[in-house]
């Protein structure tokens, strides 16, 4: 029953992401401003559910007896709960932030999600500035009758 419970979590959790990248993409800014508070606040959230998306992920495979991240020399300290969820939302928001500090290190299956993780944090920006210019550009140019030109 628990890991059927972990699974449902993880399936959640890609969904998640999944609809959060969805948002992004269809959300636009108004024609006469580049960018808007709107779309800044659309892409903070998309981040934070993207974090906690990928943590969800990683606690669940830990529980699961799948060992992903590896604290220092050992595995993760899991004297509690807390202290798990603590070191996986951290790792998750380095990985998705930066390239990652060194402190904790991912293995096994665990190197594959932190670089697609790695990759979604970088395309989010980059995402983030070309649907504001290209949806400027397209409010800028004057429409042409197809068969003019």
């Amino acid at each position: 029953m628990q890991s059927l419970f972990i699974l449902g979590a993880i399936m959640i959790s890609i969904i998640g992401v999944g609809m959060s990248l969805y948002v992004l993409i269809i959300n636009q800014t108004s024609p006469n401003r580049r960018i808007s508070i709107r779309h800044f606040i659309v892409l903070l959230f998309v981040y934070l559910n993207v974090m906690v998306g990928f943590g969800v992920l990683y606690i669940s495979l830990q529980l699961l007896g799948i060992p992903v991240l590896k604290e220092s020399s050992e595995g993760l300290q899991s004297d509690s709960l807390l202290h798990l969820i603590e070191d996986v939302l951290y790792f998750s928001a380095v990985t998705l932030l930066t390239v990652g500090y060194g402190d904790i290190i991912p293995q096994g299956v665990g190197r594959w999600i932190a670089v697609i993780q790695a990759l979604i944090g970088y395309l989010l920006p980059a995402a983030f500035v070309v649907t504001t210019f290209i949806r400027h550009d397209e409010e800028v140019r004057p429409k042409r009758h197809p068969y003019r030109l």
